[in-house]
């Protein structure tokens, strides 16, 4: 009987120590989680932050002044433009 009550009690203590174990991977989990959920935020802040500046760098005007300063291209003259016919 002695030998019986011995049996179980170790089988509870190892019942316990996993339980505890794998409560403590469970947590471990649950912060790794929650730690890519912050850095998903960040990143889809940082892509709507790169999509309006990508926006603000393709604009029409800002195009035409770079072509109108860097490269020194200008519209053309009434007279030089030629219009084929299909």
């Amino acid at each position: 009987m002695a030998r019986l009550n011995l049996f179980l009690l170790a089988v509870v203590l190892l019942s316990a120590l996993a339980d505890v174990s794998i409560n403590h991977h469970a947590r471990k989990l649950v912060t790794a989680y929650e730690r890519e959920q912050e850095r998903m935020r960040a990143l889809e802040v940082e892509w709507g932050q790169l999509q309006l500046e990508q926006s603000t760098w393709a604009t029409h005007a800002r195009i035409e002044q770079i072509a109108r300063e860097k490269l020194g291209m200008h519209a053309p003259r009434p007279g030089q433009i030629v219009t084929a016919a299909p």
